[in-house]
């Protein structure tokens, strides 16, 4: 027997998704119900005997051989594709997508199977390869009705006037939001237009009304979100944003400096950062931390110990950044006080 026939067979990651079409034939929407990555051997042996690399369209007779053949080959599997059972009658269109390594996105389909692993948990923000997504992703109303290509949306509404019905349109963007395709176990959301498909909440999360989570974004859990996480940024276990605080990501001024809070960290209200914090700090209320901040250092008996740029004390952990009430200066003393949740308002069951 050959090496290669004895090889492990791997893939990145694999999944069949329910798509819509416009009227030109464009896809403009995919539902994964159960997106894998790095399925077991037996089961790659399987999904690369039915399915062609990268992006193919899939019948529903197709999906039910398929679904058969794992069952007998690969028995194990059988629970995590379940959900695919639903789409084996399915009258809408089904796309299935492997994926061979984690490479550029060149597909639709292959961006929306990416947003699925991070919502689903799969993968951490900044794992993996996002390149060509906002090609990929096409503009899209999002409606009562599902999601419509906008060239066809003052259509839609006619035909739902003229039937006596309001289609309401609830955004018009490339990204719908994430409880549309999954709620994560254990989190709570006040408001699902605030969290994006491919946002990352961890168990315990907690996001009230003004908390915003972007793709590539995570809060770890648990947390207490009431500002913004930024697309790139990872927030760590047991830290809190208050009140419209704020993350600087990549996409909004951050350059390619990633910004991660550690754990027990609290962004106070209107506060916000733009370096990486490590465990424990704290920024009061108001004030917003960036790179190029004049930061007076006070030691722990209070004197002060010189003066920085706020990016050297990128990555640092127990540090309370505050502004002196009396000379308007950002001062950084050492935390004392470890931020503690309360546990009511993480209470998630």
């Amino acid at each position: 027997m050959t090496a290669a026939a004895t090889e492990t067979p791997v893939l990145f990651a694999f999944g069949i998704a329910a798509t819509r079409l416009a009227a030109s034939g464009a896809m403009i929407d995919c539902y994964f119900p159960a997106p894998l990555r790095a399925p077991a051997p037996d089961l790659v042996r399987v999904i690369t005997a039915h399915f062609a690399p990268g992006v193919s369209a899939v019948t529903p007779s197709a999906l039910q051989a398929f679904l058969t053949d794992v069952g007998t080959r690969a028995p194990d599997s059988t629970a995590v594709l379940e959900p695919y059972a639903e789409l084996a009658s399915a009258t809408t269109a089904l796309h299935a997508v492997v994926l061979a390594e984690d490479a550029a996105i060149s597909h639709t389909a292959e961006a929306y199977l990416k947003l699925h692993l991070l919502s689903h948990r799969l993968a951490l923000p900044n794992t993996l390869d996002l390149s060509n997504l906002f090609t990929h992703l096409p503009n899209v109303a999002w409606t009562s009705e599902g999601a419509i290509a906008v060239a066809e949306l003052p259509a839609a509404q006619h035909r739902a006037r003229a039937a006596g019905r309001h289609l309401e349109v609830h955004a018009v963007d490339k990204f719908p939001r994430m409880t549309n395709y999954v709620v994560p176990s254990g989190v709570r959301i006040a408001d699902a237009s605030r969290i994006r498909l491919g946002a990352y909440l961890g168990e315990g999360t907690t996001v009230m009304h003004e908390g915003f989570i972007n793709f590539n974004a995570a809060a770890l859990g648990p947390n207490m979100v009431e500002g913004r996480i930024s697309q790139g940024v990872v927030v760590g276990a047991h830290s809190d944003l208050g009140g419209s605080a704020s993350t600087m990501g990549t996409l909004s001024g951050g350059g390619n400096i990633r910004i991660t809070l550690g754990e027990h960290c609290l962004i106070g209200a209107n506060a916000g950062t733009g370096i990486p914090l490590g465990d424990r700090c704290t920024i009061e209320a108001g004030l917003y931390i960036t790179a190029g901040s004049r930061v007076r250092l006070i030691d722990a008996d209070g004197q002060p110990a010189g003066e920085v740029k706020a990016r050297e004390l990128a990555g640092a952990s127990d540090l309370l950044f505050l502004r002196n009430g009396l000379t308007g200066q950002i001062e950084c003393r050492t935390n004392r006080r470890a931020i503690e949740l309360n546990a009511l308002l993480h209470a998630n069951d």
